[in-house]
C-alpha cells in the first residue's frame, strides 16, 4: 500500500503533537512546521518508522525574514523523500533571530554535513553538535552571511550594471 497524506499527518501527529503543525500541501509536497529542538527526534521518526520510509534528505537549506518577529526571523528548510512509495515532505523550523541555532541531523543523514556548512556559511545559522561547522564556499575571514537580507546585493560602485536590465526601477528609466 502507497503512503498517503492522511496516514503520515495521522502518525506525524500522533507521534510529537503539537511539536508538529500547519500541515498544508504545496506543489503536491506536504508541508509542515516542527519545532526546532525536536526537529531530530521527528526526522529520526521519519526516516525510521516502518510504513513512513522517509530514508533520503534531499536538501537542506536556510531562510531569513528579517521583518518576522524575533522568534522566527529565520528558518532551515528540509526536503525528504521516501523512494519506496515515492512521497516527499517539505519541513520547516523556525529560529531566533538573535541566536539562530538548530541541531545538527549528520547523525541522521551524512548528506546534510556538507548542506549545513553551506547553510552556515550564507546565513549564520549554527547547527549543534556538527562535527566541523566552518565555512565552506566564502573566506574564513568573511565577518557577514551574504545571504541575510542585510547584505547588500551589489557593490554600490559598480558600473558595469545597468539595473533596468535586471528588473529594477530607477530615478532615470521608467516604464
Amino acid at each position: 500500500m502507497a503512503l498517503d497524506q492522511h496516514t503520515l499527518i495521522e502518525k506525524v501527529s500522533d507521534k510529537f503533537g503539537t511539536t508538529v503543525s500547519d500541515f498544508i500541501k504545496i506543489h503536491d509536497i506536504l508541508t509542515f512546521e516542527v519545532e526546532a529542538d525536536s526537529i531530530l527526534e521527528v526526522m529520526a521518526f521519519l526516516r525510521d518508522d516502518t510504513t513512513l520510509r522517509f530514508n533520503f534528505l534531499t536538501d537542506l537549506c536556510g531562510m531569513h525574514f528579517p521583518d518576522a518577529e524575533k522568534s522566527r526571523q529565520f528558518s532551515v528548510v528540509y526536503h525528504m523523500h521516501n523512494w519506496v512509495d515515492n512521497v516527499r515532505i517539505r519541513i520547516k523550523c523556525y529560529l531566533d533571530g538573535d541566536a539562530p541555532e538548530i541541531d545538527s541531523v549528520t547523525s541522521l543523514f551524512l548528506s546534510s554535513n556538507w548542506q549545513e556548512r553551506e547553510t552556515y556559511d550564507f546565513y549564520g545559522i549554527i547547527f549543534k553538535g556538527h562535527p566541523q561547522l566552518k565555512r565552506i564556499l566564502n573566506m574564513d575571514e568573511m565577518v557577514s552571511f551574504p545571504m541575510r537580507k542585510e547584505f547588500p546585493m551589489e557593490d554600490g560602485g559598480r558600473t558595469d550594471k545597468d539595473d533596468r536590465f535586471f528588473g529594477r526601477q530607477t530615478d532615470n528609466y521608467k516604464n
